[in-house]
């Protein structure tokens, strides 16, 4: 039986572990990759029991060498590549684009985009030389992709980065079945969202409490993108809680 795989990286917690549910839910063995061992060993006993569908893979994806090492083991234990979820990503403090150092801005944009890049040339590596060939990947893009909010520069620019790349990837994946969409996610209810509950700075200078869905289901949008056929793509879609302040953003 030929096995469908797929990396979800950033997938220890959150969205990341969300997403690498549905898809083992749907049908994938699935490698689980993040920065800390003892977390992401948790997550992948946590989503598969068994142990059987499942890799957990520490890796610093921002380093070139660690992410060739990730994907060389996941092409060693099942044989190809069928599905990458860029997923991982940061923020930089909420403080005025003035304060932040240049530490924030390269922490911010070596994990959201500079790792993302390097996941993606791994996978088309694999992806250009397997047979049959192709694949499928899918971006975080985030809502901060089109509508920033206040005090967010670092990580609204690598999101907005994002869509470019989501876009070239689509573009120079395309003679090689390789699709490539992105998921805009908005207040998914996870541990780095839990001041948006509380109260989230908005465009007016007020704060307000935001409305957040649960994270599973932006991990059945993203198994739905993944299951497509290689025919059919998913270039943009926007999960998001439905009373959240983003379409006028306010």
């Amino acid at each position: 039986m030929t096995i469908k795989s797929a990396i979800v990286t950033g997938a220890g917690t959150g969205v990341g572990k969300a997403i690498a549910k549905a898809l083992l839910g749907a049908g994938f063995h699935v490698a689980m990759l993040g920065r800390r061992v003892e977390v992401i060993e948790k997550a992948a006993k946590e989503v598969d029991p068994s142990g059987t569908k499942t890799l957990a893979i520490s890796a610093d994806i921002s380093d070139p060498a660690a992410v060739v090492a990730a994907f060389d083991k996941v092409k060693a234990a099942w044989g190809r590549l069928d599905v990458l979820v860029n997923n991982a990503g940061v923020g930089a403090p909420a403080i005025p684009m003035e304060e932040l150092t240049p530490e924030h801005w390269h922490a911010v944009v070596a994990s959201n985009l500079t790792g993302a890049f390097f996941c993606t040339q791994q996978a088309f590596r694999i992806m250009k030389a397997q047979s049959p060939q192709g694949g499928r990947i899918i971006n975080n893009g985030s809502v901060s992709a089109t509508t920033p909010r206040p005090n967010s520069a670092p990580y609204t620019a690598t999101k907005h980065a994002i869509t470019g790349l989501t876009k070239s990837t689509a573009l120079d994946g395309r003679p090689f079945n390789i699709a490539c969409g992105q998921v805009d996610i908005g207040n998914a209810s996870t541990e780095m969202t839990q001041y948006i509950e509380a109260g989230a700075l908005q465009a007016d200078g007020s704060k307000k409490a935001e409305a957040t869905m649960e994270a599973r289901h932006v991990g059945e949008a993203v198994a739905y993108m993944a299951n497509l056929p290689l025919s059919a793509n998913v270039l943009t879609m926007t999960v998001m809680a439905t009373q959240m302040p983003f379409v006028g953003r306010g």
